[in-house]
């Protein structure tokens, strides 16, 4: 069944052409990871399907409705396809607790009672139901990364965008958090992951997208991008990446 499907994506900024015609689609329990040089367009693109960015053109639809058009409030889309972000956007002046319940009480109107036991579910989950009383300027990055998954989680989304989760953070804690998104993908939650961890997109991916300058080069299996890439530019991107890495 497939949950989100992207038709025609465009996005401008002024003059400047950041998405040149998206087409993609992803199916329920999917996990697709989206690779490719800074300034590509894969933040971009995600920042669109969830509405955080209003597309230039082209459809976005979420079991066949074009969100994009529709007059359901973008919050309430939100709710079913969550977002984990770089910078974790966590509430300062809130518990890793509060951060957890607030969006249950406030957009789903979910009483606080109930609020806080799927917030303990979910922070138990990523191996933060210690640190609940805690603020987070009182947690690491990757701590901070895994209360915001489990945030996320908490308004038990259908679909999970990740935009570079794991780029804030430093490199020891890299492994805890992409160790949660794997446990994650294992559960059968529908999930695109932009990424530049490359051994992480080959294990985890079911498809593994390739942006460069806005559009879509190579889209196929982890085995086939990354063992016998088709296109020159995801050829040199490997290389490149892959080197460095080395």
């Amino acid at each position: 069944m497939v949950v989100v499907e992207i038709r025609g994506l465009t996005k401008n900024f002024g003059d400047n052409e950041i998405l040149k015609g998206i087409d993609f689609s992803i199916e329920k329990g999917e996990v697709i990871c989206i690779i490719g040089a800074s300034g590509s367009g894969k933040s971009t693109l995600l920042r669109c399907i969830n509405l955080l960015e209003t597309p230039t053109s082209g459809e976005i639809l979420f079991h066949g409705e074009n969100v994009a058009k529709s007059k359901t409030p973008p919050t309430l889309l939100r709710t079913k396809m969550g977002m984990v972000f770089q910078q974790f956007n966590l509430f300062d002046n809130l518990s890793v607790l509060g951060n957890c319940t607030i969006g249950q009480i406030k957009v789903l109107r979910r009483k606080k009672a109930y609020a806080k036991k799927v917030a303990l579910e979910y922070l138990e989950k990523v191996g933060m139901d210690q640190y609940i009383n805690a603020k987070p300027n009182q947690i690491s990055g990757g701590q901070k990364q895994r209360v915001a998954i489990a945030r996320a989680l908490s308004m038990e989304p259908e679909a999970l965008l990740f935009d570079e989760p794991t780029s804030a953070l430093d490199p020891e804690m890299v492994g805890e958090v992409l160790k949660v998104i794997r446990n994650l993908a294992d559960t059968g939650l529908t999930m695109i992951i932009v990424t530049h961890e490359m051994d992480f997109a080959r294990e985890v991916a079911d498809r593994v997208i390739f942006m460069a300058y806005g559009v879509i080069v190579e889209e196929d299996v982890p085995e086939n991008i990354f063992g016998n890439p088709k296109h020159e530019k995801t050829r040199a991107f490997l290389t490149r990446i892959l080197n460095r890495d080395n």
